[in-house]
């Protein structure tokens, strides 16, 4: 999916590029159209223009399309990687979050800065809400740190791409990579592809920079973005609309970033309205966690609004002090290098980016960090609950249309499981009022429930076993291939179980079609097997929803030794009353024998799902 995306973005990106090489007439006029807001002289411009037309042309932009292929190539392999390398601390670093916002911002920012990516991090956290493992206000904390996580890049980029050229070295970087692929250990084939992707994300900022014109001040480009800049609301605003469509073209913020320094670093771009720039870049990265969030549940959609919220009020206010504030980013970044941005261009000026992304996004934290419950209220109040609860019978944790690490779906199957167990657990109520109930209206309305959670429970099982067998497809650990098995087991133990209700509600109608009734000892003898199964399926759900080395199996197999004690109890009873002939109902008798018979059945269904969930095949 991520490459047909970009495929179908480089068109897009031809038309966000364009006027770069246009033909010197029309980018004469162009400029000169500009110059009518700035009163500068279309003469002069249409001159440097045709300069400009004979040493950059269509050649050029297609070497600077590929330059950018190389880059994005780069960071995707390079966060694919590291997700597979690092699928445990991930886990870990989740598993960490609080409803304290701060330690998930740390959580988020830690996370961002690992796998180099906050678009990964942020459709991470949509699918974690999605899955129940974080909350709303926990995936807010998260997003929050990867903001900041995510200015980590600009000054990788900073520091290896204007300033320590490493590109000389990328082929050693490669060959040390490249062996590590043909490992047997998917950690070891993460680290590979992970250092692959940093040797090819240099590569293409050193082609970046090399096929990028350096066009002079008189140059028609750069009188447009110097006109844009000049003017005071409207060109401000244009500029970040610019950053965002570059970002939701490019489909990344970082190569986004990338793109706009080193345009800023060849004097191609301003630096005011290079600035501008990347407060659209921090619009358009919450593009690709609405998308994710498009196949989710409604907290999901929330999640995504949030960050898209949070953003754009980022942006709101640093451009009503965005004169200020460039100010504060000149000073900051002249202490640091020496050189003012806003004067010397250069190097500087790359610095200055990267100064400027960090200040904003962490400053944008401070600020809203404490007001993450109103935010949420507004998120809520813009995408209101639907109405019913019809998500309640579909899949609601695991989607075909993502894909995470085999380290991360686990968790999602994990909670579907988890969801599937309580739905079977309901069916046991139901089918225990069905056979006490007196009223035909309410046995008729139990019959229908039960079908239709049988039904459910076929197609959850098909589509869990599906989704678990595309994801161990994969190149997985021994550890997550027994996880997987398992958790195919539960999935089969748990239909099995909704099959076994059904029966016995098919038993019950059967019943009362033919006016049989069941004695008093019987009754009682069937609703204590209904406790001790119930007690059963309390332990099965518990041992469902805690991590997976604190699961114990000696709770279930006592409470199974329960349930077939009591079906000898039983067994003997129905036999001793058969053969001392107490009963005439034979008919009564067979659908009682039945019915505790796959009472028992079921009990041995949910201590195969505990062991399922300890690994066991």
């Amino acid at each position: 999916m991520k490459s047909r995306s970009f495929l179908l973005s480089f068109p897009l990106t031809l038309m966000a590029l364009f006027p770069i090489f246009l033909p010197s007439t029309a980018l004469a006029q162009l400029t000169a159209s500009a110059s009518l807001l700035g009163q500068t002289n279309p003469v002069n411009l249409g001159i440097s223009a045709a300069e400009e037309a004979s040493k950059w042309g269509l050649f050029d932009f297609f070497m600077l399309l590929g330059s950018l292929a190389l880059l994005l190539y780069g960071m995707q392999r390079m966060s694919e990687g590291l997700q597979q390398a690092a699928g445990k601390k991930l886990r870990h670093l989740m598993g960490s979050m609080t409803s304290n916002p701060v330690k998930g911002m740390f959580a988020g920012l830690g996370i961002t800065v690992l796998i180099q990516s906050s678009s990964v991090t942020t459709v991470m956290a949509v699918s974690f809400v999605n899955a129940g493992i974080l909350t709303l206000q926990q995936a807010a904390s998260v997003l929050l740190g990867a903001n900041i996580g995510t200015t980590l890049t600009a000054w990788i980029v900073d520091t290896f791409g204007f300033k320590v050229s490493i590109a000389p070295y990328t082929l050693i970087i490669i060959a040390i990579g490249f062996p590590l692929l043909f490992a047997r250990s998917s950690k070891v084939k993460g680290w590979g592809n992970a250092i692959l992707g940093f040797a090819f994300l240099f590569m293409g900022l050193a082609f970046l920079g090399n096929v990028l014109p350096t066009p002079g001040p008189d140059s028609a480009f750069v009188q447009f973005f110097l006109h844009l800049s000049e003017i005071p609301v409207a060109g401000l605003l244009l500029s970040v609309a610019l950053g965002a469509l570059l970002t939701i073209v490019i489909q990344s913020s970082s190569a986004t970033m990338a793109l706009t320094m080193a345009l800023t670093v060849n004097g191609v771009i301003p630096f005011p309205v290079a600035a501008a720039m990347v407060l659209g870049e921090n619009i358009g990265t919450t593009v690709t966690a609405e998308l994710a969030a498009t196949v989710g549940n409604v907290n999901a959609k929330r999640t995504a609004r949030f960050h898209l919220l949070f953003n754009c009020l980022g942006v709101a206010w640093a451009l009503i002090f965005f004169p200020v504030f460039l100010k504060a980013v000149s000073f900051v970044t002249f202490l640091l290098t020496g050189f003012n941005p806003l004067i010397d261009g250069g190097a500087a000026s790359s610095t200055g980016l990267a100064v400027f992304h960090t200040m904003f996004n962490v400053t944008n934290v401070l600020i809203f960090i404490g007001f993450i419950p109103q935010l949420i209220k507004i998120v809520e109040r813009t995408v209101p609950t639907p109405p019913g609860d019809h998500e309640q019978y579909h899949l609601e944790y695991i989607s075909t249309q993502r894909e995470l690490a085999p380290e991360l779906s686990i968790l999602e199957v994990k909670k579907e499981l988890a969801k599937f167990g309580r739905l079977t657990a309901r069916m046991s109520g139901f089918t225990h009022e069905l056979m006490v109930t007196d009223s035909s209206k309410t046995k008729h309305e139990l019959l229908e429930r039960i079908q239709k959670y049988e039904e459910i429970t076929d197609r959850v099982e098909v589509e869990i076993a599906n989704f678990l067998n595309r994801v161990s497809s994969q190149n997985v650990s021994r550890e997550l291939a027994i996880r997987f098995h398992g958790m195919n087991r539960v999935a089969s133990n748990l239909e099995r179980i909704g099959d076994l209700f059904y029966q016995i509600s098919k038993m019950l109608e059967k019943k009362d079609e033919q006016n049989i009734e069941f004695s008093p000892q019987q009754l009682q003898r069937l609703v204590e097997m209904f406790a001790l199964i119930d007690e059963a399926f309390v332990v099965m759900q518990e041992n469902q929803v805690k991590h997976f080395d604190q699961v114990t199996i000696n709770k279930a197999q006592a409470l199974e030794d329960q349930i077939n004690a009591k079906r000898d109890e039983i067994r003997r009873e129905y036999y001793e009353n058969v053969q001392e002939n107490r009963s005439a109902d034979l008919e009564g008798d067979l659908l009682y024998n039945n019915i505790f018979n796959s009472l028992e059945r079921i009990g041995d269904h949910i201590i195969n799902v505990t062991e399922g969930v300890l690994g066991k095949v």
